[in-house]
């Protein structure tokens, strides 16, 4: 019986640890803050079966959201409803870079891609002035086209991003290399809390602030980062002034998408900071760009979910590849793609 009865234990051990294990490697839900909580909580009594149940749950339901993705994707395999005429075009926003890594889009492209999309990524540099990024993206462009017979892309541009298409398209020439530009949170008509902030802000402070930036991300690889001029070309004065030389190009078809956050607590940091600030002097807004500032062209697609939550800048992304109740941001993108694929783009 003994014997028995240490069998059964270390055969329950294995189990158990083995399932611990494979949970903490792989699963995307879980995050960081309940893998800490399991560690710490799994030596105290009571609150190590609170943190394991909570940890169960989580994961039960990442796998049943993904088991549907899966069999959805299996059933729409050979429809190919992502593949656009004109390859897509991913162009992140500012302070980020695109990286092997570490994707900006989340688990986005992969979606796109098992739906029959073809995607290239911008490569700017993380921040520069909107004609600097402009001028990257421009040379991106012209190389895309020119190595792949493609003719022409669909710009999909985040944040900053949707401001350097724009210059791109408008001022440099690439309106006959864009089939269309769909700008995803972008600040349009800029930010009036950063024009509040360059002007409090000690020029000692925003000089030692940019001089970190700049030297950290030529560690990197910028080539010349600009803090300062990537912040001041989100302000709404300059918007202002570049949205009268940016006008919209004829046969590139504009559109956009804004979301909002409903309270400070629904985004991560610093989104949940500066979120009451861009209330204040911008209105309803994701973290950073106010709903208003994210409205540009033929159509407005507005996120918006029930209940405390909200979708932030970052949600908008898959920033940080978070199932969210309400709002499938890989499925969104899927609609998104599969429209321009029915509009011939």
């Amino acid at each position: 019986f003994m014997i028995s009865l240490v069998i059964v234990i270390l055969a329950g051990s294995v189990l158990f640890w083995n399932g611990i294990i494979r949970v903490y490697c792989t699963s995307v839900q879980l995050g960081i803050k309940w893998r800490i909580t399991g560690i710490i909580c799994g030596w105290i009594p009571v609150l190590n079966l609170y943190a394991l149940i909570k940890i169960i749950r989580i994961v039960m339901k990442e796998v049943e959201f993904e088991t549907e993705k899966l069999e959805l994707n299996k059933t729409r395999k050979d429809k190919n409803i992502c593949k656009t005429r004109y390859p897509l075009l991913l162009v992140h926003g500012v302070f980020f870079r695109d990286s092997l890594f570490f994707n900006y889009w989340g688990r986005i492209p992969g979606e796109l891609k098992k739906n029959g999309a073809v995607i290239f990524y911008g490569r700017q540099q993380s921040a520069a002035s909107v004609k600097a990024s402009a001028e990257e993206l421009a040379e991106r462009i012209r190389s895309i086209v020119n190595d792949t017979g493609c003719e022409k892309v669909n710009i999909i541009a985040h944040s900053k991003g949707g401001l350097d298409s724009r210059y791109a398209i408008s001022c440099l020439d690439m309106d006959k290399y864009v089939a269309s530009l769909m700008t995803i949170n972008t600040p349009h008509r800029g930010c009036i809390f950063a024009d509040y902030l360059l002007e409090k802000v000690p020029e000692k402070i925003r000089s030692s602030i940019a001089d970190k930036y700049n030297n950290a991300l030529r560690k990197l690889g910028d080539t010349n980062p600009d803090f300062i001029a990537a912040v001041t070309d989100l302000t709404a004065s300059h918007c202002k002034a570049m949205n009268e030389i940016m006008s919209d190009a004829p046969g590139v078809y504009y559109q956009s998408v804004g979301s909002k956050m409903n309270r400070a607590g629904s985004g991560k940091f610093p989104l949940n900071i500066a979120y009451p600030l861009v209330r204040h002097f911008d209105g309803e807004n994701d973290g950073l760009v106010s709903v208003s500032s994210a409205q540009w062209g033929e159509k407005f697609t507005m996120v918006s979910i029930d209940g405390s939550r909200g979708i932030s800048h970052a949600d908008v992304i898959d920033l940080n590849r978070e199932n969210i109740s309400g709002f499938d941001v890989r499925e969104f993108y899927v609609s998104l793609v599969g429209d321009l694929k029915t509009r011939g783009l």
